[in-house]
Formats: structure tokens, sequence, C-alpha cells
């Protein structure tokens, strides 16, 4: 099934389950005050869903708003390709190759469940960043609650598309301090365009436990990358038992995958090619991301706001007592 979270033309927001037919695809409605969410914490997502084919509340899916599926408490996003993470490494420090620290376990940070925008939001530049960039993952949802799972044990929901948007010249500001990122990741990540539970997804499961989906990202209708989601170097369910070990993981949380390689962001790319081929994106872009068995989301870069400028540290005095 697939779960998609909308406005509607009067600005109620409703959930339901997306269906393709002849005339194009429909959401089939459930209750008002239902949310994904709620659903997924109280285990009744797939009975939520049959309830609502049989109920048949459709409405067209066209002329609705797509919003994130779900408001996740929050939101962990973790490096998990290689090829990534030799180009991105290139051009966001100054490095090269991958450090051997990235094979020894999986890597993640936590980034803004404040900032999430739909489907097909405008996404504005933040303020005061020239270097604006798109990450091409995909996201797992948590099913249920676990402390210190082992991979085994993970309950895996579903899976949506994730773009981690990113201000790669305020991020190599903050890695600089060996801490982050933080102001260069929070302004917006993209989910959508809906909620693929991961039953449908099976099909692409290898032995490994890998979903080979294929993943593509364009810019103004050029395409900048493509790749397979089975590239990762941990599966899902290792990276989710990670995420909870030694804590919990609770229903409803995201987990990325991190961007793919082979141009997955344009920072990789700037990295090997030693250039900024292409360039950093500009207001009126559109990038559209592609990944199999999921579906497409698409966004126009926008103009951020203005806002005066941060003011820098003052020089410590380091006194050690107080004056009159």
């Amino acid at each position: 099934m697939r779960f998609a979270t909308v406005e509607e033309p009067d600005g109620t927001v409703r959930c339901g389950v997306v269906e393709s037919g002849v005339e194009g695809e429909s959401l089939l409605r459930l209750p008002a005050g239902t949310t994904v969410l709620d659903l997924i914490q109280a285990g009744e997502l797939h009975a939520a869903g049959e309830r609502a084919q049989a109920a048949d509340d459709a409405v067209p899916l066209a002329g609705l708003r797509l919003l994130p599926p779900l408001d996740p408490p929050t939101v962990r996003d973790f490096v998990a390709f290689e090829e990534h993470v030799e180009g991105v490494v290139q051009s966001v420090s100054g490095g090269a190759g991958v450090v051997p620290e990235w094979y020894e376990a999986p890597t993640f940070y936590f980034t803004n469940p404040y900032a999430l925008v739909g489907a097909h939001d405008d996404v504005a530049v933040p303020p005061g960043s020239g270097l604006f960039d798109f990450e091409l993952e995909v996201a797992c949802v948590v099913g249920r609650d676990a402390a210190s799972p082992t991979p085994d044990e993970v309950d895996i929901v579903g899976y949506t598309i994730l773009n981690d948007w990113s201000a790669r010249d305020l991020q190599r500001r903050e890695m600089k301090v060996n801490l982050g990122p933080a102001k260069g990741k929070d302004s917006a990540t993209t989910l959508g365009p809906w909620l693929v539970t991961a039953d449908e997804l099976l099909p692409y499961r290898d032995a490994e436990g890998f979903l080979a989906l294929d993943m593509r990202v364009a810019v103004n209708g050029v395409e900048i990358g493509q790749d397979l989601l089975s590239n990762m170097g941990w599966p899902f369910e290792e990276l989710v038992a990670y995420a909870g070990r030694g804590t919990r993981v609770r229903a409803g949380d995201v987990l990325g995958s991190g961007t793919c390689g082979n141009g997955g962001c344009l920072a990789e790319l700037w990295g090997r090619r030693g250039a900024q081929d292409p360039p950093p994106l500009r207001p009126g872009g559109v990038v559209e991301m592609t990944v199999e068995g999921i579906g497409t989301i698409r966004n126009t870069v926008v103009a951020g706001v203005e806002l005066p400028p941060v003011r820098p540290a003052r020089v410590r005095p380091r006194t050690r007592k107080r004056t009159s």
C-alpha cells in the first residue's frame, strides 16, 4: 500500500491510501483526524488501509497538496554509500578517500523534524548560502518501538524518498569545528511522495537484505545522477539496529540511507571534478528525484529570506574573578 498525507483545497489535512486507476491516482481517505503516525504507533497501518479500501471514500489526488507522509518524532540521516563519501569528502573538507572509521560502523546525525516539506513544495535557499545542493536518498520508517534491537528484531513499516537539502558553504564552516552538520542541513528535508509499505518492495530485496531500487535525480530536466539503493554499505535493518544500540528507536522514526553515489548530490561531483560542475542550485531550479517502486518528488528552488549576518564570537577576556 501507499499512504499519503494531503492538504485539501479548504486547508483540511487528511491521510489515506493512494490507488491508481484509468483516470489517474486517487486518495482513499481515512476518517478525519487520523494520521499516518498514529496508525504506525498503534500497529494499525495495514488494517486501516484495508478499511479505507473497503469504504472507498475516494477523491482525485490531482489538485491536492502532498504533505510529508507522516510527522516523525525524530529524523536520523546516515552516510551509507561509500562512493558518495569518496567524492563529497574532497568537496566539503578538502580530504581524499574514505576514512577507515567509516567502515567500522554506520554514522548518522539528527536532522530537523520541523523542517520537513512535501513532494512538490517550493524550497528556499538558506540564509547566507551560495552553495545550495540536493541529496538523493531513501528513508525507512520504524514500525515498532525497540531498545537495542538486533537487525532481525527490527520492524520497518515502509519507505519514502528523502531529499536532504544542503548548504555546502555553511556545512564546510561547521565541520571545521568538528561538530555538525547543523545549519548546513536543517533548512529543509523533502519526504514523499508517500509511504510505501515494506511488503510492496519485497520483489526488489536481494539475498543480503538490500533493496535493488533504481534511483535518479535531474535538475531542470537534465539527469545528474543514477545509482542503485543496494549499493549501501549496510541494509536498513542494520542502520536501525545501530540507531537503537544502547538506546531506543520508536515507531514512526525516520532514518535516511544517506546520499547515493554516482551523482546523488552536486558536492560529490564537485569533489571528483575539482570544479563546481554542475553549478550550485539557484532560484528557479527544479530538482526531480525518482526511486523505482516508490515514486517521484519534484521541488522548485526559490529565493530565501534576507537576514542580518551572524555576529562573530567576541575574544574571550579569560578573567577569573568578578570586578566591581
